[in-house]
């Protein structure tokens, strides 16, 4: 009886294990994310990339390939 105890105990501490490596990495990639959209929100007098024509589109450009990297990293680290 007590082995069968064990075993369920040791599936649900691997499931937890899975559960909390997929929010790590969720949050890592969230993280660069939030600091690049944190600098947008604040007041500055100059930022020169605003006035460029093509300046949301390389930011967002930049934020997507960011999280699309650092996602292929993970998953050829092979934590996804």
């Amino acid at each position: 009886m007590h082995g069968a105890e064990g075993g369920g105990s040791f599936l649900e501490i691997y499931g937890r294990n899975d559960i909390i490596r997929i929010l790590t990495v969720v949050s890592a990639v969230f993280i660069p994310l939030t600091f690049i959209t944190g600098i947008y929100e604040m007041n500055f007098r100059y930022m020169p990339e605003l006035g460029w024509r093509y300046g949301y589109f390389m930011t967002i450009s930049g934020m997507l390939l960011t999280a699309v990297g650092m996602l292929h990293y993970f998953k050829r680290k092979g934590w996804l």
